[in-house]
């Protein structure tokens, strides 16, 4: 029940992350970075208040999950920021919320988890919802609506990666594997940031200071201590029914803070992608989290 909840804070979190990245005016390279960095630099100051030690032995048995899943993360963080730049926080939420949908059709052959008929019907109406969301994508003449959301496809399926990859990852505490997955993506984005043009410190606002950190430390650290944590406790298929807590949060962000306005056709997209994924994993969570705590 524990990690349940703290697998719902987290995509509460998670789904708030559009307005921030929207308006932060650095690229989306660039966000990534800072916010393992200040999400990293928060909980290794809570790993060393606790005197927690890590063992080495065990990082060694998890490295190539570990590497794996922090350039996912690297990757993820990058395409959504970008897709929040180039559409709304709705399209670009609904997109990347196509990552459950994901996780339901690896989880066959990547978890060894049962895909039942009715989990597969659901993922073609998922289709279907998604097939909605990019024709609404192109009736839109204001910004690079299309563009965005192939960018929110694509942080989904490093999202994906990252959720499936992380169930390999054994014998690490919540804060250990997310301590050193955020370190490990400040290694890997700083060379990538210097690479494309390094950093433009002269458009660096006092707003986008205060935003930077606030997203750093609630979403960088809060945020993916809570998730990794959170995931540690459920199934593969039960992660993607809680997910759905993300866009829809993220929706009403766009409605009510933004004031974003949504189609009909993307409205009808949004109901059928969440709505299908809903009722998909529904029926199996309890089973599946009693499982889950079955076998740990």
């Amino acid at each position: 029940m524990k990690e349940k909840i703290y697998f719902i804070l987290s995509m509460i979190i998670f789904g708030a992350v559009g307005v921030f990245a929207k308006y932060i005016n650095l690229s989306s390279s660039e966000i990534a970075l800072f916010l393992s960095l200040i999400g990293g630099l928060l909980l290794l100051g809570v790993f060393v208040w606790r005197k927690q030690k890590v063992s080495w032995r065990k990082v060694k048995k998890n490295a190539a999950a570990l590497f794996i899943a922090s350039a996912a993360l690297s990757g993820n963080w990058i395409f959504l920021f970008q897709a929040y730049k180039e559409t709304t926080i709705a399209n670009a939420a609904l997109s990347y919320y196509f990552a459950p949908v994901l996780v339901i059709m690896l989880s066959p052959f990547v978890l060894k988890e049962k895909l039942s008929l009715k989990k597969a019907v659901c993922v073609g109406i998922a289709l279907l919802g998604l097939v909605f969301i990019l024709q609404n994508g192109r009736m839109e003449t204001n910004g690079h609506h299309l563009l965005g959301i192939g960018y929110g496809l694509v942080a989904a399926g490093f999202y994906a990666v990252l959720t499936l990859v992380n169930k390999f990852i054994r014998d690490l505490d919540g804060l250990t594997n997310t301590l050193l997955q955020l370190g490990l993506s400040v290694a890997m984005l700083l060379p990538f940031v210097l690479f494309m043009g390094g950093f433009n410190f002269l458009s660096i606002t006092g707003d986008t200071v205060v935003l930077m950190f606030v997203l750093g430390i609630l979403h960088g650290g809060i945020g993916f201590y809570l998730f990794f944590s959170g995931m540690k406790g459920l199934q593969g298929q039960s992660i993607a029914v809680l997910s759905y807590i993300d866009p829809l949060t993220s929706l009403l962000i766009s409605a009510l803070v933004v004031g974003e306005r949504m189609t009909l056709q993307q409205l009808i997209g949004a109901v059928l992608l969440l709505g299908s994924t809903w009722i998909g994993e529904a029926g199996g969570e309890r089973k599946g989290l009693d499982g889950s705590k079955n076998s740990t």
